[in-house]
């Protein structure tokens, strides 16, 4: 599956991403990315969750009970980090070829590798690696491997 725009070469994140992706999963929720970054306030550990009703507070604080738990008794990080749970939010981020399929018929925008210009239209068919741009009444196909960055427009 395509990933761009991520992290997940990073071996703390893949080692992290596969202890815990399980869990999240039994417990009713999308793992959607794992970051391991320095901050302002040393190492944190985020875990982006997904379910289609939404994720409120309880559910961030659900996931993170048994996430914090599982991390403490397998040990993958060797420092001190801090963790956080959150949802993607309204300005999420599109990072997997799976994201795409979620928000078909949605509007996005996006950046490709080799190209200045923004495609900015609505989602269509993902498929063979690429994904249907609809705009102006045009069709366009993007493949995966050429985009930099995809964000959902938000309207109101």
């Amino acid at each position: 599956m395509s990933d761009f725009g991520t992290d997940n070469q990073n071996p703390v994140v893949q080692a992290v991403t596969a202890l815990i992706e399980p869990v999240v999963d039994d417990l009713g929720y999308e793992l959607v990315e794992v970051q391991f970054n320095r901050e302002q306030h040393g190492q944190i550990l985020r875990i982006v969750i997904y379910h289609a009703s939404g994720i409120g507070i309880d559910d961030c604080t659900r996931v993170s009970r048994e996430v914090a738990h599982l991390l403490e008794v397998e040990d993958p990080i060797d420092q001190a980090f801090r963790l956080e749970v959150t949802s993607p939010g309204l300005d999420w981020r599109l990072r997997t070829e799976r994201d795409f399929v979620r928000f078909k018929g949605k509007k996005v925008r996006i950046v490709l590798v080799d190209q200045p210009e923004a495609i900015v239209g609505l989602i269509g068919e993902v498929e063979n690696g690429q994904v249907a741009i609809e705009s102006e009444g045009c069709r366009k196909l993007v493949p995966f491997g050429s985009i930099k960055k995809a964000k959902l427009v938000i309207e109101f």
